[in-house]
């Protein structure tokens, strides 16, 4: 299958399928670790499965893609095989990346710079800055938007170009955008990743991670990363990724078009302070504080209390109740919007709210 002029669409149904005669339709799961007559091992030279899926996803996203065994996975990788020194990350970003940073920091493995990243000349100026002190190298800018939990938008196009006239590399953490809201390959970013585990899977069941470049050296590196650290996604977790993906672009639709309505309607009720969406993630901000955002994340019935996000079910969480997001507006709640009927899940968000 040729992606070329295609839609997106139609990529995500098409691509990383068999295509000879009397194959099968979906690529079936391929459960073995080695293979007869042949040097091939799974770890270093993967599976039909792995094959499949990182098909379909260089498709969408314009490059080659890696599979890991988690979205953890793929960052640990991406700093792994780019070997930065200094990494420029958002203030407001993915908890978990942000600690992996701080535990190398400590360790004396590199450098972690915060900046706010919807503020490109602040962020472009750091980056020079790094550049001049480490050499542009030794400098990843790491760019998470829209940002989680904030969902803070930063100019992508502008971040890209703007480093890679100083010669640092960028990594972009498409997660909640997902390659059908931006591709950031084709803004020149050096590597995108994605927690498949969210929208890609799709369906709240599996731990995969994925990571695109155009560049084969970095290629190379990831797949490296991925062989030596031993970060290797599981043969079912690629099936149902893949599975996922192919009505990914109906999910993101239909959940998008759910937050907006939700967040329209917030925005408009007195105890609400700040309503956001981008996309099928939703975020806003209780004028009651903590102790109102627990009462209304106790209080859904339809809407699911939990972590994560990306399901086809909607869920939301109060997400300054974890130390590694104590920074966070105390009242802020960042829902995942489902593709549930939104008139339903805007009675069961009222009652909450109510109580």
């Amino acid at each position: 299958m040729n992606p070329e002029n295609l839609s997106p669409r139609t990529i995500a149904v098409g691509a990383g399928r068999p295509d000879g005669d009397g194959d099968p339709i979906n690529q079936p799961i391929v459960l073995a670790s080695n293979f007869r007559s042949a040097p091939d091992y799974a770890r270093t030279d993967g599976t039909a499965t792995w094959h499949a899926l990182e098909e379909a996803v260089g498709a969408l996203e314009g490059g080659r893609c890696v599979s890991y065994s988690s979205g953890q996975a793929v960052a640990s990788a991406i700093v792994f095989a780019l070997r930065p020194r200094v990494v420029i990350i958002p203030t407001f970003s993915y908890l978990g990346v942000r600690k992996l940073l701080e535990l190398m920091q400590v360790r004396g493995q590199l450098t972690m710079v915060q900046v706010e990243i919807t503020d490109t000349a602040s962020v472009l100026a750091e980056v020079e800055r790094q550049s001049n002190s480490h050499g542009a190298a030794a400098v990843l800018l790491w760019i998470e938007t829209p940002t989680n939990p904030t969902l803070d938008e930063g100019d992508l196009g502008a971040l890209c170009a703007g480093a890679a006239r100083l010669g640092v590399r960028t990594a972009v953490d498409s997660t909640f955008a997902t390659p059908m809201g931006q591709r950031a390959l084709g803004h020149g970013a050096t590597v995108v990743m994605h927690s498949g585990t969210k929208f890609i899977g799709g369906h709240s069941d599996l731990m995969i991670g994925l990571a695109s470049t155009t560049d084969d050296g970095v290629h190379a590196a990831l797949v490296e990363a991925r062989t030596f650290v031993g970060a290797t996604p599981g043969a079912l977790e690629a099936f149902l990724a893949l599975r996922g993906l192919r009505t990914l672009p109906l999910r993101y639709e239909a959940s998008t078009s759910n937050a907006a309505e939700l967040a329209r309607r917030l925005r408009e009720r007195a105890d609400v302070e700040w309503a956001k969406s981008v996309g099928p993630m939703l975020s806003f901000i209780l004028k009651g504080g903590a102790d109102a955002a627990d009462r209304a994340c106790d209080r859904v019935r339809i809407i699911t209390q939990a972590t994560s996000l990306g399901g086809v079910e909607s869920t939301m969480e109060r997400r300054q109740k974890y130390a590694g997001d104590a920074h966070v507006n105390p009242g802020l709640i960042r829902m995942s919007v489902g593709i549930e009927d939104v008139e339903d899940l805007w009675r069961d968000l009222v009652a909450a709210l109510a109580s």
